[in-house]
C-alpha cells in the first residue's frame, strides 16, 4: 500500500494547495490525515472542502485545534492568538463543513495490522511528543509497531531498538528511511500549514508500507499570500509573521 500522509494544515490553503499540486499526478492508495485541519490560518473552508474532496480512500482523525472550533472542548488552553483564530475560524466555517470537523474521529487509528494514525500520541491524542521519554511511554503502553502522528509541527522519528530509542529531526529537502524489522517507529511527517522546525516549506511524508519505505518532503509555497490573508481577514498579525520563520 502507498499512503500520503498529511498533518496539521492549520487553515493555509496556499500551503495544502502546493502539496496537492506536487502529489496530483502520483498514485495512492490511501491518503492519512493526521488532525488539525483548521486554526491559525484564513482559508479553513477551502482546506476543509479540499480534504472532503481527495481521491480514493482518506482515512482522518481530529486534532486539538479542530476540537475547540467546532466546540467539542473550550480552548481554555490556549494562547491568546490561537484562541482569537479558532472562534474566527468557528464563525466562518459553512454548516457542512462545520459537521465535518466535527464529526472527524478520535485516534489512534488502525489502518493496517501494525499500522495506527493519531495526532497527539496514541495514548492522549493532545499529548505532544517530543522528547525519549514521550517516546518510552508510548512503546511501553502501546504495542503497534509504526505510528504516524502529529501535533508538533516538528517533522521526526522515533526508533525502538535493543539498544534504546533513537530519536532524530528530519532536515533538508528531503530524507528516505528504510524500516527494519525488529524495530518499532513514531514517525512525524511536520506541519503542512504551519512548520515549527525553522524551515517555512510545508511538509509532508509518503510511505510504502510493501518496501516498508518512508519519505519526508518539503515544498515550496507562497508564504507571501498566506501572510496577506492572515493580515486581510483580521487575525492576529503574529500569525503571519511566524509563517516566514518556521516558528
Amino acid at each position: 500500500m502507498r499512503y500520503l500522509i498529511l498533518s496539521d494544515m492549520h487553515g493555509n490553503w496556499d500551503a495544502f494547495a502546493a502539496v496537492l499540486r506536487r502529489v496530483r499526478r502520483k498514485r495512492f492508495d490511501t491518503t492519512l490525515v493526521l488532525g488539525d485541519l483548521v486554526g491559525y490560518g484564513a482559508g479553513p473552508n477551502q482546506v476543509v472542502e479540499a480534504v472532503k474532496n481527495l481521491e480514493g480512500p482518506v482515512e482522518v482523525v481530529r486534532g486539538n485545534h479542530d476540537k475547540v472550533v467546532c466546540g467539542l472542548e473550550d480552548g481554555s488552553n490556549f494562547n491568546q492568538p490561537a484562541l482569537a483564530a479558532a472562534r474566527w475560524t468557528a464563525d466562518r466555517l459553512t454548516p457542512a463543513n462545520m459537521r465535518y470537523v466535527r464529526q472527524m474521529p478520535l485516534g489512534p487509528m488502525e489502518i493496517e495490522e501494525h499500522l495506527h494514525i493519531c495526532h497527539g500520541s496514541p495514548l492522549d491524542e493532545d499529548t505532544y511528543v517530543f522528547s525519549i521519554y514521550d517516546a518510552y511511554e508510548i512503546f511501553t503502553n502501546y504495542n503497534a509497531e509504526v505510528v504516524f502522528f502529529g501535533h508538533t509541527h516538528i517533522p521526526s522519528l522515533f526508533v525502538q531498538q535493543p539498544k534504546g530509542i533513537e530519536v532524530a529531526v528530519v532536515q533538508g529537502e528531503s530524507f528516505t528511511l528504510k524500516l527494519e524489522e525488529g524495530k518499532r517507529y513514531l514517525l512525524n511527517p511536520g506541519s503542512i500549514g504551519q512548520p515549527r522546525d525553522r524551515d517555512p516549506r510545508a511538509a509532508y511524508i509518503t510511505y510504502d508500507s510493501e518496501t516498508r519505505t518512508v519519505r519526508w518532503h518539503r515544498v515550496d509555497y507562497a508564504i507571501s499570500k498566506a501572510q496577506e490573508r492572515i493580515v486581510k481577514s483580521g487575525l492576529p498579525k503574529v500569525l503571519a509573521d511566524r509563517l516566514a520563520l518556521g516558528i
